[in-house]
């Protein structure tokens, strides 16, 4: 483990503002069986069986089994009352557990997993029951919809019923703080707004999580955008200096923030270290300062804040352009064949922009002078080094690489003026790079580009046509990547350990909530 730079001060308020958690029992709604089909999504459909009253009623065996719907995404704690049928439990009760977020999960063999994620992330257990009847709540949290129940043995002499499972939710999000929106809302963004909200509340914790399911750390990249549809929604505004404070109380070595941290058993920063998510400390307190106005943050924060800028820009080479090479990683999205060079320039413009305002607020005139001038720098580099004007698109790398995300950044970076900028999108849909965009978060950023450009019905056209189709293959919470044309698409390498309720995802409800309650929509 690399050294790392901390001040429990910082740490030690994170800790203060541990929020509330909200517990709520939810029920099972239906007794379903998963199906193979080829048309369903990744395979794999659903089948309502039976009414989820004949549940207790229902006698199971060795070997019997029963999948359960709860009706919609679920996190927390599973509860079982079980009862011993016909005699009593002369042996243990064996009980297998599967738990899915989609059908997927509950229809393939986990056995078969083969990514490269570790298999711990499948969602499954085997548990011992000693007496019955009794009630049996697991330990750990689980995120699912389906839940199947193998009975794997009990004796010659007896079998089970399950006379009550329930599942005991939590959350930090209070959705009693979400204002409902105005009723002349399509239904059609009525839907994606409740979703979007549904994948933020079940990834509101302690911290803001990436996923329930997997991971379940404090990104700052996911991070970011959660504190943007928090304003527009929870106004958790603590939780989110909750985690400001954590990663600005525990830095890497050179200090950098650091792209995630674990909270247990004790708080502390991994030692990933992403070009681009350091940076976004930049901007994620800037928008904490533009939502909250809160001064006593922004100047604990600024010295943490403007070092990434100074760290970024010793990536620097000596034309002004950011090193691409293999010291460094930035991420910008999931795909192999992305070239970084050009979105991580842009990433640096653009969070510069934040810290120049940060600065100017302060009254740093030394920092904003210094930053002042990196813009025009990194600026001038990039319209020299990176724009091809034949093309009239940014290249990157040394084989001048074309990509969806290369453009959106230098958009988003506010390089060219708005006129070009506007152009240079309407020249992506005509034109379309072949690296393509994977994930939502890139596709949020894209939505975003198209905003500050002024096209409002485009963005609200590729919003309906990327998460409204992620609702019609079955979405109850946006998921962590989805690609129309590859439906199982992984970077993992098996659909099966993907995050279906993912926090990048969820930035459809601050797209509605800031830009689309006028009339029209």
């Amino acid at each position: 483990m690399k050294t790392k730079q901390t001040n429990q001060a910082f740490v030690d308020l994170a800790e203060t503002l541990v929020p509330q958690l909200y517990k709520e029992k939810v029920y099972p709604t239906a007794l379903i069986d998963v199906v193979s089909d080829p048309e369903a999504f990744q395979g794999w459909r659903t089948e309502r069986v039976g009414a989820i009253v004949e549940l207790a009623d229902r006698v199971l065996g060795k070997g019997d089994s029963v999948i359960l719907d709860f009706g919609d995404h679920q996190v927390g704690y599973l509860t079982l009352s079980i009862n011993n049928v016909n005699s009593n439990a002369d042996a243990p009760l064996r009980l297998k557990l599967i738990f899915g977020e989609m059908p997927c999960e509950i229809g393939e063999d986990f056995d078969d997993y083969d990514g490269w994620l570790s298999r711990s992330w499948l969602q499954d257990e085997t548990i011992v029951i000693d007496v019955l009847p009794g009630t049996v709540t697991l330990p750990r949290r689980y995120t699912f919809r389906y839940l199947k129940m193998i009975v794997l043995a009990t004796s010659k002499r007896y079998s089970v019923s399950f006379p009550e499972i329930y599942c005991t939710t939590v959350t930090s999000g209070d959705v009693a703080q979400v204002k409902p929106l105005p009723g002349h809302l399509s239904e059609e963004l009525k839907e994606m707004d409740r979703i979007g909200i549904k994948t933020l509340q079940d990834c509101m914790h302690t911290v803001f999580e990436d996923g329930p399911k997997r991971d379940r750390r404090l990104w700052i990249g996911d991070l970011r955008l959660q504190a943007l549809v928090n304003y527009e929604t929870f106004n958790s505004n603590d939780l989110v200096k909750r985690c400001l404070y954590l990663f600005g109380g525990m830095l890497l070595e050179e200090g950098q923030v650091g792209a995630c941290l674990y909270e247990k058993p004790a708080p502390f920063v991994d030692d990933i270290y992403l070009y681009d998510y350091s940076l976004f400390f930049v901007a994620t307190v800037y928008d904490y300062y533009i939502a909250t106005q809160d001064r006593v943050v922004l100047e604990e924060l600024w010295p943490i804040a403007l070092n990434q800028l100074h760290i970024g820009l010793k990536r620097l080479d000596e034309r002004g352009i950011v090193t691409d090479d293999d010291t460094w990683y930035c991420f910008l999205d999931w795909h192999d064949d992305l070239n970084k060079q050009a979105g991580a320039q842009a990433v640096l413009i653009y969070c510069l922009k934040r810290g120049l305002a940060l600065a100017e607020e302060l009254g740093d005139e030394e920092a904003g002078s210094m930053i002042s001038e990196a813009i025009h720098h990194a600026t001038d580099a990039a319209m020299t080094h990176l724009w091809d004007h034949k093309q009239g698109y940014f290249t990157s790398g040394a084989n001048a690489q074309v990509s969806w995300a290369s453009q959106i950044w230098m958009v988003l970076a506010e390089v060219l003026d708005e006129d070009q900028n506007g152009a240079l999108l309407d020249r992506l849909f005509e034109q379309p790079p072949a690296i393509a965009m994977s994930t939502p978060y890139l596709y949020h950023h894209l939505i975003e580009a198209l905003l500050l450009c002024g096209k409002k019905e485009k963005a609200l056209a590729e919003m309906r046509a990327y998460w409204g189709e992620m609702i019609n293959d079955g979405a109850d919470t946006f998921w962590e990547l989805y690609n129309p044309s590859d439906k199982k698409l992984s970077p993992y390498g098996s659909n099966l350990v993907n995050s279906y309720c993912h926090a990048w995802s969820c930035t459809p409800t601050y797209f509605i909530r800031k830009y689309f309650t006028g009339e029209n929509n």
